[in-house]
Order: structure tokens, then sequence, then C-alpha cells
């Protein structure tokens, strides 16, 4: 019992501790021999946002993640790989895209009332 409070407590930390743009996967991506444990988000351009509705962007649709994801991930993620992410993964990482999309006015207006 010690020893998951003590897993738990070391996870929060570690995620803690983590940038806003980065995404720790609780699913591991599996490409060849190599796990990717991690995956680090950057703001799209709004080029990058071609072809997608940016209220499907907002409302978490899967098919316009899975258009935007690989054009703005490190390591750059497959449409395959990112449709095989674990789904709290995939909402984790929407979550991420979703508040590049807001002013920072917006985001600060939203923490200061959470």
């Amino acid at each position: 019992m010690q020893t998951e409070d003590k897993k738990a407590t070391s996870a929060k930390a570690d995620t803690a501790a983590l940038p806003d743009n980065v995404v720790l996967l609780d699913e591991p991506i599996v490409r060849g021999t190599t796990e990717i444990k991690e995956v680090t988000l950057r703001k799209p351009m709004s080029g990058e946002l071609r072809g997608v509705s940016l209220s499907d962007l907002l409302n978490l649709d899967v098919n316009a993640l899975r258009k935007v994801l690989p054009r703005i991930t490190t390591p750059t993620l497959t449409d395959i790989e990112v449709g095989r992410m674990d789904p709290a993964d995939l909402l984790d990482a929407g979550a991420k895209v979703a508040g590049f999309l807001l002013k920072k006015s917006a985001k600060a207006e939203a923490f200061l009332t959470a």
C-alpha cells in the first residue's frame, strides 16, 4: 500500500514538472523497437490547421485531431499512431491543442474564474 502511495506521489511530481505542452503518455506508442513515452506539442500556425474546422478542434473531434497532431508533435506521430493512442492520452493532447487556440486573455480569465 505504501509503495503505491509513493508511486502515485512520484507520478504527480513528474507530471507537475513537465511543461504545459508535453503529454506524458499512459500507454506508450510503440514504433519498431522504440517506445514513445511522451510527446511535445507546439502551437500550430494557421497553415497547419488547413482542412480542419476550428470548432471541431475545440470540440476535441477525433478526426480533426488526427489531422493536426501529426503536424505539431515531436516526435512526429503518424495518423495511424494517433488513431491507436489510448483515449485518455488523445484527450490530454486534444485539450492542449484546444488551449493553443485560445487568446492569452481568455486563458487568464478562465484561470481566474476556476
